[in-house]
């Protein structure tokens, strides 16, 4: 099952991405003056940019409030990177691929679809595998012009991800790869590809129960 998604933290996450671009103050102070007037341009910019900053401390203490206590893997989509943090401090820097965002027509009447993408939310590592089989879901042979198989074994094939895989719920995992050149894009059909030295330093660090933090 998928774990719950943690609105509140994905938004102190993404708000603090924003806040960081905000450039620091030139000035140290607000130029005093006798008179009451309206503010000079100088001056407006100046007081946005530190009810900005204000509004970054408060935020920057709230998410340090949220960050799970253990170390966990955090997982950013649109730069295609794999994180293992320990509260601040970095573990390892992975280039990973993530969904393609694509999408497939179902077969049959309906307008039912397959959508490519990896989910966003707060998952946890629920199994641990060694040398996976992929059982390939009925996408796989529609979107080469296949015909889906009726005898399941036809749907196993080795060797495909790696010598590791990390399961985080409803058929994703982390895994390897066989096309190392495309790692960085979004290519994938939803899981979460890192090439074998990335992959295995993630699969040791892990434990069933390691939270998953993607957005």
């Amino acid at each position: 099952m998928m774990a719950k998604t943690s609105v509140s933290f994905l938004t102190l996450i993404l708000a603090g991405l924003l806040v960081t671009t905000v450039p620091q103050s030139s000035h140290t102070a607000f130029p005093v003056s006798d008179t009451f007037s309206s503010p000079t341009p100088d001056e407006g910019q100046d007081r946005r940019l530190h009810s900005l900053q204000a509004k970054y401390r408060s935020l920057a203490a709230q998410l340090s409030k949220l960050k799970p206590h253990q170390p966990y893997i955090l997982v950013d989509t649109a730069r295609n990177h794999l994180y293992v943090k320990r509260q601040d401090e970095i573990v390892l820097d992975a280039i990973a691929s993530t969904g393609s965002g694509t999408i497939l027509d179902k077969p049959g009447e309906g307008h039912d679809q397959w959508v490519f993408d990896t989910p966003r939310g707060e998952f946890f590592v629920q199994s641990k595998l060694t040398n996976p089989a992929w059982v390939k879901p009925d996408w796989a042979f529609i979107e080469e012009g296949l015909e889906v198989p009726k005898n399941p074994t036809d749907r196993v094939e080795q060797g495909v991800l790696g010598e590791y895989a990390l399961g985080f719920g409803k058929g994703y995992f982390i895994h390897g790869t066989l096309y190392t050149r495309m790692l960085g894009k979004n290519v994938t059909h939803g899981c979460i590809r890192l090439n074998d030295g990335d992959l295995k330093s993630v699969y040791q660090f892990a434990r069933v129960g390691t939270p998953i933090i993607i957005f």
